[in-house]
C-alpha cells in the first residue's frame, strides 16, 4: 500500500518529554509545522498556558480537527503529542489515518531525562494517570 504520509502519536505522562520529542521530529526537512497537542488550545499567543478542565473536550476536538485538516492537505508528516493514557483515546486518530491513507506510528515517551511537568499537574493526578496508562502489545 502507498501511504500519503505518516501520523506519529506521542503518548506519555505530563513531563515525559512528548512536546520536546515532537519538536525534534518536526525539525527535520519537510516538516513546516509544529506538533499538534490539546495543550495548544490552552496556550495564548504569548505562550502562557492557562488550563481549564471544563474545556478539555473542546481542546481535544480542536486537535483532531487540525489533524484532519493536515491530512486533507496531504501533509507528509504529522505529530500529535497528547497523554493518550488509554488506548481508546487514540481511536479517532487511528480511524482518521486509515481514512486518509496515513501510516500510523505510536511512541510511548518515558521520562528518563529528568523532565519536569511544566503544566503543574498535581502528584495525585499524575499517579492516577500512571495507574490507568495501558499498553497494547
Amino acid at each position: 500500500m502507498t501511504y500519503k504520509g505518516d501520523l506519529i502519536l506521542l503518548r506519555g505522562l505530563p513531563g515525559s518529554g512528548k512536546s520536546t520529542l515532537g519538536e525534534i521530529i518536526m525539525t527535520s526537512p519537510g516538516s513546516p509545522q509544529l506538533p499538534l497537542s490539546a495543550d495548544d488550545f490552552f496556550t495564548d499567543s504569548k505562550g502562557n498556558y492557562n488550563f481549564d478542565p471544563t474545556k478539555l473536550k473542546e481542546a481535544h476536538n480542536q486537535c483532531k480537527q487540525r489533524c484532519a485538516l493536515l491530512m486533507q492537505n496531504e501533509v507528509k508528516k504529522i505529530v500529535v503529542s497528547n497523554t493518550f493514557t488509554q488506548e481508546w483515546e487514540m481511536d479517532e486518530y487511528l480511524e482518521m489515518a486509515k481514512r486518509y491513507d496515513y501510516r500510523i506510528h505510536t511512541v510511548i515517551v518515558e521520562n528518563r531525562h529528568g523532565g519536569v511537568n511544566i503544566h503543574n499537574v498535581p502528584e495525585d493526578k499524575l499517579q492516577q494517570m500512571k495507574d490507568r496508562f495501558n499498553i497494547v502489545l
